[in-house]
Order: structure tokens, then sequence, then C-alpha cells
């Protein structure tokens, strides 16, 4: 029996489409191209020429790479190629010499998942609702919007105080939080990105924009108090319907929610709360070679 790893590109289709996932309409076929070209990768492991399981990362950030869209034929289950494949990807990702941190994200519900990136040895981080709405007015409490701020420094000196000296996971985009530290803040993004501070200088806010499947107003509140600050979700309110006028297709804000933070929520609320999302990862220190036996080449 031959094993073989290599980096799939979009020639590699056909043979993509031909496994037996038992996933319809899944969302990798339809964008493969795009998957399989900087800053994504795509790696197949093959057996005798059969390509059996599919995974590959994305790079954020510069220095963040997130692993995932992993596949596997389901007439192959059960033999390991899935963790061995997962590992492999880790080990490509981390030898990336701008990255310093690998992760992975998977819904709670996708126990063969997480047994695949326990076996890998990943750190837990966080566990997150994508939490979803149109209507925040439950929230609301008819109080002034929060001061805008424009300051550069000003920006950095709050992220720095809540989320790099704490390593506290930053939502960098919707489905895709990462440990804060000094290189998941680059000045580009802080330039575009919205800051908002309450009167008393004790709470701030960030909204940004994002597109998924459809656009989001995502919305970063790194305190547990979400619904006892007031002027807190006119601010974001307001940024939304300012948003949303300027798109012709489905917007909404997009919040992430511990489940502590989602119990908070009124009874009465009006946000889609799906099955949270796990972040698992590690410092790229942390990962050795190839696993024995897997060949690296092209078929």
């Amino acid at each position: 029996m031959n094993e073989l790893i290599k980096q799939l590109n979009i020639h590699d289709l056909p043979t993509v489409e031909s496994m037996q996932t038992g996933i319809e309409d899944d969302y990798v076929i339809r964008i493969f191209e795009r998957l399989s070209s900087p800053p994504h990768r795509l790696f197949g492991l093959f057996v005798d020429g059969r390509l059996v399981s599919m995974a590959g990362y994305t790079i954020y950030a510069k220095h963040y790479a997130m692993v995932g869209r992993l596949r596997s034929d389901t007439r192959f289950k059960g033999k390991g190629y899935s963790t061995k494949l997962t590992s492999y990807v880790f080990n490509k990702a981390s030898e990336e010499k701008s990255i310093v941190w690998v992760g992975a994200n998977t819904q709670e519900h996708n126990i063969p998942a997480q047994r695949v990136l326990e076996k890998n040895q990943l750190d837990t981080y966080t566990k997150l609702h994508g939490a979803v709405t149109k209507d925040t007015s439950m929230l609301e409490t008819e109080a002034k919007p929060w001061n805008r701020i424009t300051s550069l420094d000003h920006k950095k000196a709050w992220l720095e105080e809540t989320y790099i000296k704490s390593g506290k996971p930053f939502p960098y985009e919707c489905y895709y939080p990462f440990p804060g530290s000094k290189y998941l803040f680059h000045d580009e993004d802080l330039k575009q990105w919205n800051f908002y501070e309450n009167e008393d200088h004790t709470r701030f806010v960030i909204t940004k924009t994002d597109q998924k499947k459809h656009h989001y107003l995502h919305a970063v509140y790194p305190w547990k108090d979400i619904t006892s600050q007031k002027g807190l979700w006119e601010t974001i309110s307001k940024d939304y319907r300012n948003f949303a006028a300027q798109n012709e297709e489905e917007t909404y804000i997009w919040m992430d929610l511990t489940r502590e933070e989602a119990k908070l929520l009124p009874a009465d609320h009006a946000f889609e709360l799906p099955d949270p999302w796990i972040l698992y990862g590690a410092k790229t220190e942390a990962w050795g070679k190839t696993p024995a036996g897997v060949i690296q080449g092209s078929l």
C-alpha cells in the first residue's frame, strides 16, 4: 500500500469531486479554485492513487494559520488517515516563517473532528456562538451612542490592555477568532475598524465589516456585561443601519458570545444562536516533523 500527500491545485478538482464525503452542496467544491490558491493551501492524502482525505489552511493577519476543510471519503474512515493528514497540514503551516500560531475551529456537535484535533494534542482556547441578528431593539435603552475613537494609539492602548496582555481570543473575522498578541493587530486593519468608547472611558466596542455567505457588521465587545452597558447597542445598531443601507444583499449583525454571555440575553431576544464553535490551536514551536511513513511528492 502506497501513501502519498501532495498539495492540490485546480487540476485536482475532478478527483476531489469523486470523493464520497456525504456532504451535499459542499462549498469547498464550489470555490475550489480559490481555496487552492494563496493565501489558501489544500492537501490530499492518496492511498494507491485514490484520494481518501483532504485538508488545508489559510493565513490570516500574516502570522496566524487556520487549518480546516477536512474532508474524508466515507469508504476509508476509521483508518487514521484524517489524523495523519491533519498533523501533516499543521506541520506545513508551522513551517511558514511568519506563522506564530496554528489552529482549527470546529462545531460542538462535530465529535469526529474534535477527536482528530485532540489526537494532534492541540489546546482548547474557547467556545463561541456566532450570534446573528437584524434586530437589537430589545437591548437598546435610547441612550446616547458612544464616542468614536480616531487615534491609532488610543485603539492600540485598548487592544494592549484587553487582548494582548491576556492572550484573550479576538474575533478577527466571523468564524475566525485567534489568541490575542501583538502579531494580530496591524495598522491597516485598525484604520479600517471603527472603535467606540463610553462616556466613562471604561468600555469600548469595535465594529467592522465582513462577508461570508451574507454581509455582516461584526461587533467585538470584550466584556460580559452585554445587556447592562447603556449606549452599547445604540452604537452597534447605528453602524449596522448605515452598513445595511449600503447593501442590497442580506446584511446582519454578528457578535461572538460565550455560552455564559448568550444566557444573559433577554428571553425575547432576536439572535440566532447556532451550535458554538470550539477553537483549538498551538504555537508553532510545538510542532514536530511529518508523520513517519508519509512521503511528500506528486502522483
